[in-house]
């Protein structure tokens, strides 16, 4: 047994590695694909980050929540009023974004868990868009409302006040006298989604995540056993709204304003789809879906009609205007199309998700290459068979 535990511990510790190498190398590789840019490898990390929470609620639990878009705009706002009030330094603002949006998660929680399915699904959307019309209207002392909050240069900030930190005429986040723009502010998402993901992988372990799939697999027996489900719900629905919280905590920090925008239902719909389409209840899914979603988003967004044009200017010039006829809708403005051509098409052949995808080319790719004669991984030989019945 302590064997098979230290086993599992190498495993994990390999993934992780594994893991934060493709993270911080994330500049090199992004420029193959085009991404190499901050601004987008950022956003790679963030809703990656956000994806991972909601994978904690919806991949283990079952239960679809359609209002995570309320905790990360609750944490965009306690960042940004954390500019304002204290520092420009990220890490109080980081940590009250992840302290009041569970706070939120739980109180939201705690009344829409009173259902299942469905119902709790609309319970979700309905709390979410309460918020976003409490941000974007009625709180406008705190919120500011369709304007959006954001951090001006004469805001009291207290520590750094009392620090003598001065700032410029466009205050921007920083840790630590270091200004998170740039590559830097990419490199702390990064390290808030190699925590976020080494977090998430400790929990899909553990006894506990073991529970949420128990609930996830049949909810009724467990209750009828008399095991109490609800605690174990509340406390996946608070973690997944920390998580949120510290992602939308991320946006404020990489670009110091808070909008109500990011509390629409939109928002919370696309980080549904960022896990289904990378692959419900695994670990590395939800990150893969983030990625795919927003590189689609910047870059197909990006291909106009004259960029098109000169991707096809080596065929002669009917067959050029041809091709651009034919690709136009797909990319630019209907990019969402592509996207959703892609979701079908991984929806129908391989429900899994792209991790599904990517297992299956693996296991095909083994046989291909596996000596005539060999008895695939895992399978028995015909002489250990019994009698053939």
């Amino acid at each position: 047994m302590q064997t098979i535990i230290t086993s599992s511990r190498t495993r994990d510790t390999i993934i992780l590695a594994l893991f934060a190498l493709i993270v911080l190398t994330a500049p090199l590789w992004g420029q193959l694909i085009g991404a190499g840019y901050p601004d987008l490898l950022q956003k790679f990390a963030i809703f990656g980050l956000f994806a991972i929470g909601y994978n904690i609620m919806f991949g283990l639990t079952g239960y679809l929540s359609f209002g995570h878009a309320a905790f990360l705009g609750v944490g965009s706002y306690t960042a940004v009023w954390s500019f304002k009030l204290l520092s420009m330094n990220a890490i109080p603002a980081v940590l009250f974004a992840i302290l009041l949006s569970g706070l939120f998660a739980a109180a939201i929680g705690f009344l829409s868990l009173r259902r299942t399915g469905i119902y709790f699904s609309i319970l979700t959307l309905a709390f979410a868009q309460m918020s976003y019309n409490l941000a974007y209207s009625v709180l406008t002392p705190i919120t500011n409302g369709e304007t959006g909050l954001r951090v001006l240069r004469d805001d009291p900030r207290v520590i750094d006040t009392a620090l003598g930190i001065q700032v410029g005429s466009s205050p921007l986040s920083d840790f630590f006298g270091l200004t998170l723009t740039g590559y830097p502010g990419f490199y702390f998402c990064a390290v808030m989604l190699i925590l976020g993901f080494w977090f998430s992988l400790k929990i899909f372990r553990s006894p506990y995540g073991m529970k949420l799939l128990a609930i996830k697999s049949n909810q009724v027996r467990m209750e009828y056993t008399g095991f109490n489900t609800r605690p174990y719900l509340l406390s996946a629905f608070v973690i997944s709204g920390m998580y949120a919280g510290l992602a939308g905590s991320l946006m404020a920090i990489t670009d110091p304003l808070a909008g109500a925008e990011r509390m629409q239902w939109t928002a919370s719909g696309e980080v549904v789809l960022m896990t289904i389409l990378g692959g419900l209840g695994t670990l590395f899914g939800p990150i893969l879906g983030a990625t795919t979603i927003k590189y689609f988003e910047n870059i197909f967004s990006a291909f106009n009609e004259q960029v098109l044009h000169q991707a096809f200017d080596f065929l002669p010039q009917v067959l050029t205007d041809l091709m651009v006829a034919i690709t136009s809708p797909f990319v630019g403005e209907g990019w969402h199309l592509t996207l959703g051509v892609l979701f079908m098409i991984i929806i129908i052949f391989i429900p899994g998700g792209l991790i599904e995808g990517i297992e299956r080319f693996r296991r095909l790719f083994r046989r291909r290459h596996q000596p005539p004669g060999e008895n695939p991984p895992g399978s028995r030989s015909h002489s250990s068979r019994g009698p053939a019945t």
